[in-house]
C-alpha cells in the first residue's frame, strides 16, 4: 500500500526559482504547506501566493539571505506560525562562479561556501526540534553533479557542493536517532535562470551532446524526485545521493 506524504510543512530555500519553485510547487500538489525562503523578497511574495492559489495549500514568503545567520531564528518562527508543524526542509538556494582558479577570492570564497554549505549544517540544528517532533521529517539538500565532475570553470560551487554530500552523509547518522532521514539530490544540467547565461553563451547542443537521454532537464523533473524523498514513500532511504543528470555523469560521449 503507499503511504501518503506527511501532512507537514517544508521550508524551501531558494523556492523563488528555478530548482527550488519546482520543488515548491511539487510539493503543494501533493497537499504539503511550503515555506518559500528567498533573497528576492518580492518574487517570494508573488510565487507563494500564486502557489497558494493554485493548490489550495497555506504558503508564506519569507525574503532572507541565507549567508545572514542572526535572520534565521525569525525567518523560521514566521514559517512555522503561518503554516503549523514543520516537518521537511528543501535546501535549493544557490550561487554560482564562473572565474575559475583565477577569480577565487576570499569573498566569493565564503558567499559560495555560506549560501551552499553552512546553511544545510545550522539551517538543520536550528530546525531539528521541529523535525524530530513530527514523524516521518525529512531533508533534501540539492548538491550537483558537479559535486563529482571535474569542472574548471566553478571551483567554489563545485567544492561546496561537494562538501553537501559529505555532510549530509554525516548528518544522516546523527539525525536518525530522532528518526528524521536527509539525503541529496544531485542532478545535471537543468533549465533553470542560473543555467540560462551557459545556454546563450555556448553554442546550441553543447550539453545536449554528453546526455544519454539527449536533452537538458526540466526543473519539475527535480522537484518530483524531492517530492518522492520527502514523502511516507521513501521512508528507509537516508544518507542517499540520488542523480537526476539524464546520465550525464556515466556518458563516455
Amino acid at each position: 500500500m503507499i503511504k501518503p506524504s506527511p501532512s507537514t510543512a517544508v521550508i524551501v530555500t531558494g523556492g523563488a526559482s528555478g530548482i527550488g519553485r519546482a520543488c515548491a510547487r511539487a510539493l503543494a500538489e501533493a497537499g504539503r504547506a511550503v515555506a518559500l525562503w528567498d533573497i528576492d523578497a518580492a518574487k517570494a511574495a508573488r510565487e507563494a501566493a500564486a502557489i497558494g492559489a493554485e493548490f489550495g495549500v497555506k504558503t508564506v514568503a519569507v525574503g532572507i539571505d541565507l549567508t545572514d545567520l542572526a535572520a534565521y531564528p525569525q525567518a523560521i518562527a514566521r514559517s512555522r506560525e503561518a503554516m503549523g508543524p514543520v516537518g521537511g526542509l528543501v535546501h535549493a538556494a544557490g550561487i554560482v562562479d564562473t572565474g575559475s582558479l583565477e577569480g577565487i577570492t576570499p569573498e566569493t570564497w565564503a558567499a559560495g561556501i555560506d549560501t551552499h554549505l553552512r546553511p544545510l549544517a545550522l539551517l538543520t540544528q536550528a530546525l531539528l526540534p521541529d523535525l524530530a517532533a513530527n514523524p516521518g521529517s525529512a531533508i533534501v539538500a540539492i548538491a550537483s553533479i558537479n559535486a563529482t565532475l571535474g569542472n574548471a570553470v566553478n571551483p567554489i560551487y563545485s567544492a561546496a557542493k561537494g562538501g553537501m554530500l559529505s555532510l549530509v552523509r554525516s548528518l544522516a547518522d546523527r539525525l536518525a536517532r530522532d528518526g528524521v532521514r536527509i539525503n541529496a539530490v544531485s542532478p545535471g544540467q537543468i533549465r533553470t535562470p542560473m543555467m540560462q547565461p551557459a545556454l546563450d553563451a555556448l553554442p546550441d547542443g553543447t550539453f545536449e551532446k554528453r546526455i544519454l537521454l539527449g536533452r537538458l532537464g526540466e526543473p519539475d523533473e527535480v522537484g518530483r524526485v524531492v517530492r518522492f524523498l520527502l514523502s511516507d514513500e521513501a521512508s528507509y532511504i537516508t544518507a542517499a545521493d540520488l542523480v537526476v543528470d539524464g546520465g550525464n555523469i556515466s556518458s563516455q560521449r
